[in-house]
């Protein structure tokens, strides 16, 4: 390979790792600026709810329609739709008069994110071999634990200095020069002759679709029975089982009748028109390491989701300070990428995410053994640091061993696979963290504001002012005289979840190393000139 092509390779690569920054920051984002965009649009709480939570929804439920459709039409031209679609839509939520609007361009941007996932990863895959994939692969997992980390500081920033709007218009330029980037320099991706099952992308689409949204949204309507109405549109779901519930049995119904057909219609001939190839999971290395994603997945990002909430209620910090916290993880992500460069030749993809793992396991606990009511700044930066390591280490080789053995000519729905196994994860870790980190806040404030004398019924109305408000009622009771033990019952209640929650975290990621063990030693040691085949009896 010339210099000038390697280059070019490397300068796609750059433009790869901002698309993919650009969906893993606005996952985030909004979660800040939320309450600028409520104050400036008039929003009620269901559009509110729906302005963060649909994004999440969409971009789960398209992954593997997704990567079927890249295989057919070409990865690179799936990519560079999903670019164009998230910039144009970031347009329509930058410049949305209403939540209404607000609403269908997010759930729009979802689609766009959707595009751009998967078929990053095919790129990537089919564009690198030996070292060099591995290396391609820390960049790419490394953007991934800094965006995520720099989403908060960023909408911090915006939400006290600039607009909100800001955060979907500076996804416009950066979508520009992403599809320059990638057009110039990746090369066009191979396609495979297929048809898409209409049918099965229907069953697709609900199940994920559906198992996302009863993920998601447990917690605010209930696991089991309706604790708040759903409104939609003129329609009220106000009493009987929660739609959560619903949606995650329906999610079931619909994943299982999709594996259905999917086998079906192998045993039919028209093996060609199926949206996932099961007998991609005879690989070992991608069964095996699809299922360590998942465990992975419960505990690698749900802690991320209440920090913020602990550092700003409970510390006392400003959203954007709140922000700034976090970029330890990002620094971290950014150390174990220059390591992974280093370390590409000489360990392997499994060893450098077992380590990884094994870093994130030792920097959860140590966050759940430290977390105080008056932590310092340093030491919360000093654990973060350590977790971000792990995630740059983990998060960017996983995926290098997951897609390892796969075929070229499948390696757009194996990145979809992938990518859906990656998100379920995580909105499950999510799901899981919270309802646990907001359990435990409800229940320690009643049982110390009961143990301190209060009244079980204005003990119960508190705790729930406070669970209501995710912590932001606490600077309030803290400014009462007469309510400053409220505060005070709130702010140790926050630190038991963070408590919680580390440690729950941490055991999540010990499970995902566990699983580990049973992906082969070989995965992800391809080089140049090694086939990558199906077993001969698939």
């Amino acid at each position: 390979m010339s210099r000038e092509s390697s280059i070019r390779r490397w300068v796609g690569l750059i433009a790869i790792a901002l698309g993919v920054a650009l969906i893993v920051v606005d996952t985030t984002i909004v979660n800040v600026i939320i309450p600028s965009i409520i104050e400036d649009l008039r929003t009620g709480s269901t559009e509110a709810q729906w302005i963060q939570e649909s994004y999440a929804i969409v971009f789960a439920a398209l992954l593997l329609v997704v990567g079927r459709v890249a295989d057919i039409v070409g990865a690179r031209r799936v990519f560079v739709v999903g670019v164009v679609v998230f910039g144009a839509t970031s347009i329509l939520a930058g410049l949305a008069p209403g939540g209404g609007l607000l609403v269908v361009a997010r759930f729009l941007q979802g689609a766009g994110a959707a595009m751009i996932l998967p078929t990053s990863l095919a790129l990537l895959n089919a564009t690198f071999t030996g070292k060099a994939r591995g290396q391609a692969f820390a960049v790419w997992g490394s953007t991934i634990g800094a965006a995520a980390a720099l989403g908060p500081l960023l909408g911090g920033w915006l939400a006290e200095h600039a607009s909100w709007r800001w955060a979907f218009g500076i996804n416009v330029p950066l979508a520009v020069l992403i599809v320059i980037g990638v057009l110039a320099c990746i090369a066009p991706s191979p396609r495979v002759t297929g048809r898409l099952d209409v049918l099965g992308s229907i069953l697709s689409v609900l199940g994920l679709g559906l198992l996302a949204f009863g993920l998601v949204e447990g917690r605010t309507y209930g696991w089991i029975a309706t604790v708040h109405p759903l409104s939609i549109g003129g329609f009220t779901w106000g009493s009987g089982p929660s739609p959560a519930l619903v949606a995650l049995v329906l999610s079931v119904l619909a994943l299982g009748a999709f594996v259905v057909r999917q086998v079906l219609l192998r045993r039919d001939g028209a093996a060609d028109k199926a949206l996932m190839d099961l007998s991609l999971f005879s690989l070992a290395s991608f069964r095996n390491g699809n299922i360590a994603t998942l465990i992975i997945g419960l505990g690698e990002f749900g802690i991320v989701a209440v920090l913020p909430l602990w550092l700003q209620f409970t510390l006392g910090y400003s959203a954007l300070q709140a922000g700034l916290a976090l970029v330890p993880i990002a620094i971290g992500s950014f150390i174990a990428s220059g390591a992974s460069f280093g370390l590409a030749g000489s360990a392997s993809p499994l060893n450098l995410v077992r380590l990884g793992l094994g870093l994130e396991v030792v920097g959860l606990a140590a966050l759940g053994f430290c977390a105080a009511t008056d932590s310092s700044w340093w030491s919360i930066a000093l654990v973060l640091c350590l977790y971000g390591v792990g995630v740059g280490f983990a998060t960017a080789q996983v995926t290098n061993v997951v897609l390892a053995d796969i075929p070229e000519a499948d390696n757009g729905q194996a990145s979809g696979i992938q990518s859906a196994f990656r998100q379920l994860g995580s909105a499950l870790g999510i799901a899981l963290l919270t309802t646990v980190f907001f359990t435990t806040l409800t229940a320690q404030v009643d049982d110390d504001l009961t143990t301190a004398g209060m009244p079980a019924a204005q003990a119960e109305q508190y705790a729930h002012a406070v669970t209501g408000s995710a912590g932001a009622a606490i600077e309030g009771f803290a400014a009462q005289p007469d309510t400053h033990q409220v505060a005070d019952a709130g702010r140790a209640a926050m630190t038991s979840g963070v408590h919680i929650g580390g440690y729950l975290a941490a055991g999540f990621v010990l499970l995902g190393l566990i699983a580990t063990a049973f992906i082969p030693a070989r995965a992800g040691r391809h080089d140049e000139s090694t086939p990558r085949v199906l077993p001969a009896h698939v």
